[in-house]
């Protein structure tokens, strides 16, 4: 039997799925389409396509002005931020960075000749431990690069005396963590360097793109030379094409106008899914410090199999089968896939490689409605409830 056919009578509503149509995990967040159109049009009539263009410069300006940050470069996309700062910090040998995390972090650093070292995570935060890194500090290493998962900060304070007791740089993948804060502060004023992701996945998108934000002067000049071929009216240094163009920049200018909408929209959903979740056993909802900012993109549940009587895996399946296309995020870890698990030695990592069978992340955002909610969570309780029975129904699949 194949998956498609196994998935399908796994549904426990019957011949049809809970939900007629598919409900993802953060699908776009698209802004006021009028507004959109009308900025397409201006940069049309312009005929200023790309190369640092009006829309670019005003979307950086609104950006560096809202996280109170002195720099804001954009560019096509965060993984080109990110190999743009390594390069530009002059990062090499080793940096250590949490396995738990979009591919991309570790392959900036592999693509441009720096060994990923990966580290194991706190098990409430999911973020980076600070107290597992100093052993992983050896004469190679010349940087941290964090993650701020989840939108949640990490130890900044612990990682910033981490790095200068080492003289190593800091820098942040904040991917996530476009409009929040720590302890009061904006995200983007932390580290050397931060990076943001604008990809159409993100609740603030610029169809595809990114952001490096900074407070040192130099470093900005730099990054803006870099990402634009090394030039200057003549070549003055190595580099390459990270420039965003014009028609992404009008897009994240027509969502910045509706942020705090698509973020109270998050927010409520977050609510509504933290009153439904109640009850259900083996299975939580990470929180959020409303002391903070936060963007509530992300519903993460951590599913306890030995409760709910049924593994993450199969719990998504079944929601599949319903039309919840719920996601594993990150499955598997940085360091067990292909290129990592045979280049590198395998690192001990026993409480990310727990974390990574359990984490479940539902659909959120502005197209999802309480009901829908309130459909995905009943059908987690019914899951939860019938176990049993499903395992049974399961285990015949396989045996066919």
């Amino acid at each position: 039997m194949n998956s498609k056919t196994r998935i399908e009578e796994l549904a426990i509503w019957g011949a049809s799925p809970a939900f007629a149509e598919k409900l993802h995990v953060n699908g776009p967040n698209i802004g006021d389409r009028s507004r959109f159109i009308q900025r397409i049009n201006d940069i049309l009539d312009r005929k200023w396509l790309t190369n640092n263009g009006h829309y670019v410069q005003e979307l950086e300006s609104s950006i560096a002005r809202r996280l109170k940050v002195n720099h804001c470069i954009a560019v096509c996309n965060a993984t080109v931020g990110l190999e743009i700062i390594i390069r530009a910090l002059g990062l090499k040998g080793e940096v250590i960075v949490p396995a738990f995390t979009f591919i991309a972090t570790a392959h900036a650093l592999q693509w441009l000749g720096v060994k990923p070292v990966f580290c194991d995570i706190d098990p409430l935060s999911h973020n980076i431990d600070p107290d597992k890194i100093e052993k992983l500090i050896t004469p190679q290493t010349t940087g941290i690069l964090g993650v701020h998962l989840w939108g949640r900060a990490c130890e900044i304070d612990k990682l910033t005396d981490l790095a200068g007791r080492h003289n190593l740089k800091l820098i942040f993948d904040a991917a996530h963590a476009f409009d929040c804060s720590y302890k009061g502060r904006m995200i983007g004023n932390f580290g050397t360097a931060e990076v943001f992701s604008f990809h159409a996945t993100k609740f603030f998108n610029t169809l595809e793109g990114g952001a490096i934000v900074t407070n040192d002067s130099e470093l900005a000049k730099k990054i803006r030379l870099m990402k634009n071929f090394g030039f200057c009216g003549d070549v003055l240094s190595v580099g390459t094409n990270g420039k965003m163009n014009e028609i992404s920049a009008a897009m994240g200018l027509t969502g910045l106008e509706m942020i705090d909408e698509f973020k109270a929209a998050n927010y409520r959903n977050y609510q509504h899914y933290k009153n439904e979740l109640k009850g259900i056993p083996g299975v939580s909802l990470i929180d959020y410090d409303e002391k903070q900012q936060n963007n509530y993109q992300y519903i993460v549940l951590e599913l306890d199999a030995a409760k709910t009587g049924l593994s993450r895996d199969q719990v998504m399946d079944i929601l599949w089968a319903e039309n919840v296309m719920a996601r594993r995020y990150f499955y598997p870890p940085c360091h067990q896939v292909e290129p990592y698990r045979l280049s590198l030695p395998a690192p001990h990592l026993p409480i990310l490689e727990k974390l990574s069978t359990r984490v479940l992340v539902l659909p959120n955002g502005t197209a999802i409605s309480k009901s829908d909610i309130q459909g995905i969570c009943q059908i987690l309780r019914l899951v939860v409830a019938n176990s049993q029975p499903i395992t049974r129904k399961i285990n015949d699949f396989a045996k066919r």
